[in-house]
């Protein structure tokens, strides 16, 4: 009898587990189906319009390329790309990092209120913001009589595209790092401050360790955002041929200009940044995972 009814029972756990996993398990040709929807997206958005970029590029042949990119105008727009990123990342850098610390390890009132703060150039249109900086720092903005009278410039200069940049980027350093070190508590931290290390100690040798993944990969797509940006830069910039034109704003006039060849050659430098910063997103993705695993 009892052994009737553990049969009974192991039958009935049996077939309600076995129907779970048949209720779960899709046919083969819905998988299919949503393959093939995931491959056919990709394919339409984002691999056909890279490779026409590339084919464009390279339509007149590598002579007319690389003379593309090695003219002085093209050459001022990567200089000044350069230069706004390498600005824009690292104050980012330290803004996320000191935003991340302090919204993950402390309690403090407006705490709320920073986090949503954030996020505002993930919700305001960049040529709004733009649109800000010139009714600032413009010649009839707030402070433009000021400037002008220390003959300052801002806007239509490199210090507004600095700052346009600065403004549409410094989220991402912060907003990759504020989960990660929310998960992570506070426990290695105290425990290190226990044991008599110094604030410095505590964050490069323990803090710093646990979030460096998450840091690089904050700051790669900060760096990607950074030399991509068009609308804000667009507003701020004046389109100063070979003074205040970053390579967005570069491709946008000579495509204007209907020299197409130009125009896909410096494009394609952006599709190979973005290449370049998926390769590094995916390795930094498995290093991380791998480094999971062996935690």
């Amino acid at each position: 009898m009892a052994g009737a009814l553990s049969s009974l029972a192991f039958g009935s756990v049996g077939g309600s587990a076995f129907e779970r996993r048949a209720a779960t398990r899709d046919p083969a040709w819905v998988k299919w189906l949503i393959l093939g929807l995931s491959l056919s997206f990709f394919a339409i958005f984002i691999l056909l319009p890279l490779i026409a970029v590339f084919v464009e590029a390279l339509r007149k042949g590598w002579g007319t390329y690389i003379t593309a990119l090695s003219e002085p105008d093209a050459l001022a727009a990567v200089r000044l790309t350069l230069i706004a990123a390498a600005i824009a990342v690292p104050l980012n850098l330290i803004f996320g990092v000191s935003a991340a610390w302090a919204i993950a390890k402390y309690q403090f009132r407006g705490k709320n209120a920073l986090t949503t703060l954030i996020d505002l150039p993930f919700s305001v249109s960049p040529v709004v913001a733009g649109l800000v900086f010139v009714l600032v720092f413009g010649a009839q903005g707030w402070f433009g009589s000021w400037l002008g009278d220390h003959n300052i410039r801002i806007i239509f200069a490199v210090p507004g595209i600095v700052l346009a940049t600065i403004f549409v980027t410094f989220p991402f350093v912060a907003r990759e790092l504020i989960p990660l070190m929310e998960s992570q508590g506070r426990e290695e931290e105290e425990a290190a401050i226990v044991l008599g290390a110094s604030g410095l100690q505590t964050f490069w040798r323990v803090t710093l360790p646990n979030i460096k993944w998450g840091l690089l990969y904050g700051v790669i797509l900060c760096n990607a955002r950074a030399m991509g940006e068009f609308g804000a830069v667009s507003v701020v910039s004046g389109h100063i041929r070979g003074q205040t034109n970053t390579l967005p704003l570069h491709v946008e006039i000579v495509y204007n200009e209907y020299n197409f060849a130009a125009a896909f050659a410096v494009a394609s430098l952006l599709a190979l940044l973005a290449l370049f910063t998926l390769i590094l997103k995916t390795i930094i993705e498995v290093r991380a995972a791998s480094q999971v695993a062996k935690a």
